[in-house]
């Protein structure tokens, strides 16, 4: 068995393609504001291309890029005239910020109905209690997304996920909940962890750590979500040993070309659902 590749950077392209169809018939444009603070290359790479893919889709979007040492305080007043700003829909800062800025602070100063990122604990518990209204994290939409483009339903399904951040394994988790899968999340402290990931039929690696996932952890035809981004000799990897487990998974998605592009994809989709309810 050779897998069948999840063509990430396929998928979003023809996602953003219909966004950009769908604006063109608006009366005016959404409208992202993204935070950089620092001179960190890879988010301002990053940020750039967020930038670059909300114009083409027919979108404004501002990047704020501030210098390291700007204060707390003076992060909280951008939001603060951003979150006032009616002409701006979606608002999100690059993460990490700097040491000596409070990043939980400054996420929840956003306004949940600007939050595209999804971070703030209103969109959070929304999402819990599978409210239509949160705005989920770009990540795990997208990686959903990737999942229903190969599977029908995912009702009864078991996921595992490994890691448990708040950017990715837990919402990812809800939102797995929500769509009637079984969902086990496995992190540093699980004990037997191959065990217990080579009983998924859907197994998420997003544990930072580059080629963790071995073919003997992973079972037979099972569907395989690479979050990892990884440099192994300059070179991009996931946090799946992705020429290992290609022959023995059913579905994988590569690194890079998988994940990475969904989420700006699917951060373009939040900025969209912000501006539709701000007109609502």
């Amino acid at each position: 068995m050779v897998a069948n590749l999840i063509k990430g950077k396929e998928i979003a392209l023809a996602l953003r393609e219909k966004f950009g169809q769908e604006i063109m018939s608006l009366g005016h444009k959404p409208h992202l504001a993204v935070i950089l603070v620092g001179n960190d290359e890879a988010s301002l790479i990053y940020d750039r291309n967020k930038q670059k893919a909300a114009i083409e889709a027919g979108m404004d979007c501002d990047l704020h890029h501030l210098p390291e040492e700007t204060t707390e305080a003076e992060v909280l007043a951008l939001i603060d005239n951003l979150n006032e700003d009616k002409n701006i829909h979606g608002v999100m800062v690059q993460l990490p910020l700097p040491k000596h800025i409070d990043s939980r602070k400054i996420i929840e100063h956003i306004k949940p109905e600007k939050d595209v990122d999804g971070f703030t604990p209103q969109n959070a518990g929304l999402l819990s209690v599978k409210d239509e209204r949160a705005i989920v994290s770009a990540t795990p939409a997208g990686i959903l997304y990737l999942l229903k483009t190969v599977h029908k339903s995912l009702a009864g399904m078991h996921a595992v996920i490994i890691g448990r951040s708040n950017i990715v394994g837990k919402p990812l988790a809800a939102l797995l909940l929500n769509n009637d899968c079984t969902v086990t999340v496995v992190h540093t402290k699980t004990r037997n962890l191959p065990e217990i990931t080579k009983q998924a039929d859907i197994l998420i690696a997003a544990c930072g750590k580059a080629k963790m996932v071995k073919a003997d952890w992973v079972k037979e035809g099972a569907t395989v979500i690479d979050v990892g981004i990884n440099r192994i000799n300059g070179k991009l990897c996931g946090d799946v040993d992705f020429d290992e487990v290609v022959n023995k998974a059913a579905y994988i998605t590569p690194v890079p070309g998988g994940v990475g592009p969904m989420t700006i994809a699917m951060l373009l989709e939040n900025t969209y659902q912000a501006y539709r309810q701000s007109k609502a």
